[in-house]
């Protein structure tokens, strides 16, 4: 087996919406080309993806390819941190943040031209409490939206926009104290993202200017406010303008500690997961390996998320014809 150019293609059938059985033959025709040899598993339960990077991980393999969403990136990336393997995506979600961030097209057959580029960087990750997440890591009114989202039977923009509006007429802020920086911060608060990459998914910019090569997390805190005011907070978030909003408090950290007065809810990548009273957050300067684009363009705000809502419907239709090759 020549090792130097094997990939795993892990996809995750029920991720977002749509079919993916035409994945695999796709990833196959585009990337054999190149001189890849192609390994195709599914996941069929949570864990499976980490288990299945990790023996690829084991063996070698050059790369191992996320067909999925940001809970199947999360899960194969986990494995492939500190390793030689590198990390594709292969944007199949309902968010694809961390695809998003790095400009990886949502288009399978235009982000599988970034594969075969072969253009590999050292990026960052951040972990909290130990546990790794490669996009956002929160608490507070996003951590509700996620526990909702998970719990609603279809996927796609409109069910998280539907957990979204359900989660906001009952949501109350907490009380959260932040020490970063040689500094504490006490605040009662909306929420508060650490952000590795510049949005959750969606084209919702929670840290428009994010870098995930610089070895830093962008702490962004909403503060608590009136309705009002955290409606227009999530009118910024769509137009990349959230860091002129009086409501927000942004600082960028290598390392952090979160406290709150119990246990409670939080997401990782957009995953519900419930954590301890006391989150230590990190960042994990250059430790992953993955393939991105060999050039990036400069975040405008309005421009870029009006940019990228014309690729979407444009990708759309992408979907639509291969899914019926």
């Amino acid at each position: 087996m020549n090792t130097k150019r094997q990939l795993l293609l892990i996809i995750n059938p029920i991720s977002g919406v749509g079919d993916k059985g035409y994945i695999e033959n796709l990833v196959k025709e585009r990337l054999e080309p190149f001189g890849y040899n192609i390994t195709t598993a599914y996941t069929c339960a949570g864990g499976d993806a980490t288990r299945l990077a990790g023996k690829a991980v084991s063996e070698n393999f050059y790369g191992v390819l996320a067909a999925g969403g940001d809970g199947t990136v999360n899960e194969t990336a986990a494995a492939l941190c500190n390793t030689d393997t590198a990390l594709g995506i292969i944007p199949c979600g309902s968010g694809n943040g961390l695809a998003r961030h790095l400009e990886i097209p949502i288009d399978p057959v235009r982000a599988l031209k970034i594969i075969a580029a072969d253009n590999i960087v050292k990026c960052d990750y951040g972990s909290v409490n130990d546990r790794p997440f490669f996009c956002t890591f929160g608490v507070g009114f996003d951590a509700a939206v996620s526990d909702n989202f998970a719990r609603q039977q279809r996927r796609g923009k409109l069910a998280y926009i539907k957990s979204a509006i359900s989660e906001y007429v009952k949501f109350h802020p907490q009380v959260y104290a932040v020490s970063a920086n040689g500094h504490v911060l006490t605040e009662k608060a909306f929420l508060i993202a650490c952000c590795n990459a510049s949005q959750y998914g969606n084209n919702a910019y929670i840290a428009p200017d994010a870098s995930i090569t610089d070895g830093l997390l962008d702490i962004t805190i909403v503060h608590a406010g009136t309705p009002l005011d955290t409606a227009l907070v999530g009118v910024d978030l769509f137009t990349g303008y959230i860091n002129s909003n009086t409501m927000i408090h942004t600082f960028r950290a290598p390392s952090a500690v979160i406290y709150r007065k119990e246990d409670g809810p939080a997401h990782i990548d957009g995953e519900p997961v419930r954590i301890t009273d006391t989150m230590e957050i990190k960042c994990h300067a250059k430790s992953l390996n993955i393939f991105t684009p060999t050039v990036q363009s400069e975040f405008r705000p309005i421009i870029t998320p009006m940019e990228n809502m014309f690729k979407d419907i444009s990708c759309a239709f992408s979907r639509l014809f291969y899914s019926k090759k």
